[in-house]
């Protein structure tokens, strides 16, 4: 067999973990299919030779070519911020069961870090590839690689520390006191459940901050129209899914912190809701 077509199976062979590693570098599984191409392409144009160890030359690649496209995505700072992938699926009939492999509460957390930060923290903490070749990647020293994911290691653990309380069956209690409220339209039950210093996410808007701004805005955000809203698991913690007609209009994700909810994720893109399958959910 040819050497071209060897790489390319082995290639193919491995594409699940370089999808896998593009995902949390990026937030986005569009992203991460492109970021694959990518890969692909530039594997497709050197000698086979030249790569004595393809899974950790596509690993490496990976990483440069997700911080291509971060870099150049914070070079537009007029984009609106976006929501991160949602994965929205059906609550188990015991209850929920939590601990989705890549949480939206650490995909919102990863937005927030430089992309070289990201980078590094994801290449090593999520991967634990060895400092070394995650420094081949970012084309930094060791010690830069090093002082850049304690940097990351630091601010996510700030952002997941606003996250880490309650069992699935209190955050569900704590969402579906949050959805009857929004249901009724009344901003003052709203605030019953959250958090003095709450945050509201919008796809695509600036954040609302502050109980009362954030109860405001999602009562006037969800209530028209007669919504329903059933209970599901958003990136595997609970959540909601908000329809009209069986349709849905926003789905809705949450962080706990001391028996109330400190942020609120609203995803209302139509094009990102279509992809959700209904029937699958119900069925």
């Amino acid at each position: 067999m040819p050497d071209h077509e060897r790489q390319a199976g082995q290639f193919e062979h491995l594409r699940p973990r370089i999808r896998a590693l593009a995902h949390p570098l990026l937030g986005s599984r569009a992203e991460a299919e492109d970021a694959v191409r990518e890969v692909w392409a530039r594997l497709d144009r050197i000698n086979p030779e030249e790569v004595a160890d393809l899974a950790a030359w596509l690993t490496v690649v990976t990483g440069r070519v997700c911080l291509e496209l971060l870099s150049a995505r914070t070079g537009r700072p007029g984009l609106p911020p976006r929501l991160p992938d949602v994965v929205v699926e059906a609550e188990p009939s015991g209850g929920a069961a939590g601990g989705a492999p890549v949480g939206l509460t650490l995909l919102v957390a990863l937005d927030d870090l430089a992309p070289a930060e990201r980078v590094a923290y994801v290449l090593q903490d999520l991967f634990q590839l060895h400092v070394d070749q995650v420094a081949t990647a970012l084309e930094r020293t060791t010690a830069d690689t090093r002082k850049l994911t304690e940097q990351a290691r630091r601010r996510v653990q700030e952002a997941r520390a606003a996250d880490g309380e309650g069992s699935p069956a209190a955050r569900r209690r704590l969402v579906d006191a949050f959805c009857a409220a929004a249901l009724d339209g009344d901003p003052a039950a709203l605030t019953a459940v959250l958090e003095p210093g709450a945050e509201l996410h919008v796809d695509g808007r600036p954040p609302v901050r502050g109980a009362q701004e954030v109860a405001e805005r999602a009562a006037v955000t969800l209530c028209q129209g007669g919504p329903a809203f059933t209970g599901v698991l958003v990136n595997g913690t609970p959540g909601a899914l908000v329809t009209q007609g069986g349709v849905p209009t926003a789905v809705l994700g949450f962080a706990v912190r001391a028996a109330r909810i400190s942020r609120v994720h609203l995803l209302l893109d139509p094009e990102r809701l279509a992809a959700i399958d209904v029937h699958a959910l119900w069925s």
